[in-house]
């Protein structure tokens, strides 16, 4: 049996992982979950599959002992504040949890007798300022980020490269460009959106649809291509590198909405909403993933309008 340990197993990455990995009869897989914050909806169907440790990953006690119960062969670390606009609000938050957090996650590891495979979930914000001319972006762009939570992405990605170097952790990072999929919060702007439509269907609110900047392109990745991404990551991947995951395709804010309104039962208006455009925003993000396609033969399976069809039905269903 291999032990896996999947840092924030509750969350929207964390528990669509935890689905695909349960299929691996010879997988035990170890979740942690912090005290304060113990929802397990989006487990609960797989949730007896699972072992389910209390961690605070800002405590250095407590993501010890987690180490020690969990016996890690592989560690997925995916737990942090995963919001841009929440970062700005609360950048000494997401400070703690993703940097505090992830430098306990590897001096624990060093500390312990195991000598787990450990992913490093990054994200492409660490890129931040990106010209026109630098797309689409490869792992060798400079890192520029534009949020605290660009800058706190930055900072475990360097830990990780950091710890590899000087310690010998075998860590592998990725970055991911932007996660859309069923269960995301609506924080992520595809189910912002698409909440929205699903409560104007109801009636529950104006058939007037509020969105931010619609200029803004971004490369959206369906989740379930991502996981599957990182389970390929642990397997095939370069202990050290890091690695672009995306589609290479760009999408603005305003084809969201077109294809929101070809999926709604209704017609609306739409208007842009000032209060949404944080004090700075990258203008285009859409990256190359040849060096990780290359070493895993990774494709995404999932296409942007399929996967807003199913953002739009986990929000039928939930309002």
């Amino acid at each position: 049996m291999s032990n896996t340990l999947i840092t924030g197993i509750t969350g929207f990455t964390g528990s669509h992982l935890a689905e695909l990995l349960i299929k691996d009869d010879n997988n035990r897989i170890y979740g942690t979950i912090r005290g304060r914050c113990k929802q397990t909806m989006f487990i609960d169907r797989i949730k007896d599959s699972l072992t389910l440790l209390e961690c605070d990953l800002t405590d250095f006690n407590s993501i010890e002992e987690t180490i020690k119960d969990a016996e890690p062969d592989v560690i997925y670390h995916l737990a942090a504040q995963t919001f841009v606009p929440t970062s700005w609000r609360a950048p000494q938050e997401t400070m703690n949890s993703n940097v505090i957090g992830t430098l306990n996650l590897l001096e624990a590891v060093r500390k312990s007798a195991f000598d787990p495979k450990i992913l490093i979930a990054g994200s492409s914000e660490e890129y931040g300022k990106v010209g026109i001319k630098e797309v689409p972006i490869k792992e060798t762009n400079p890192l520029k980020p534009l949020s605290p939570y660009g800058v706190s992405k930055v900072a475990q990605d360097l830990l990780g490269y950091q710890y590899h170097h000087s310690y010998g952790l075998k860590v592998i990072r990725t970055r991911a460009f932007n996660l859309m999929g069923p269960r995301s919060g609506e924080k992520i702007v595809t189910a912002n959106l698409a909440k929205q439509v699903a409560l104007m269907e109801k009636g529950l609110i104006p058939p007037t649809l509020k969105m931010g900047t619609p200029y803004a392109i971004r490369d959206f990745n369906d989740i379930r291509d991502i996981v599957r991404a990182y389970k390929l990551a642990i397997e095939k991947c370069d202990i050290g590198e890091v690695y672009n995951i995306c589609t290479g395709k760009g999408y603005a804010i305003a084809n969201i909405v077109e294809v929101l309104m070809e999926l709604s039962q209704i017609k609306f208006n739409v208007i842009e909403d000032k209060t949404r455009s944080r004090p700075s925003d990258v203008p285009i993000l859409i990256g190359d993933s040849t060096k990780f396609r290359e070493a895993t033969g990774w494709n995404p399976e999932i296409d942007f309008d399929t996967s807003m069809k199913d953002i739009l039905q986990y929000w039928r269903e939930q309002c």
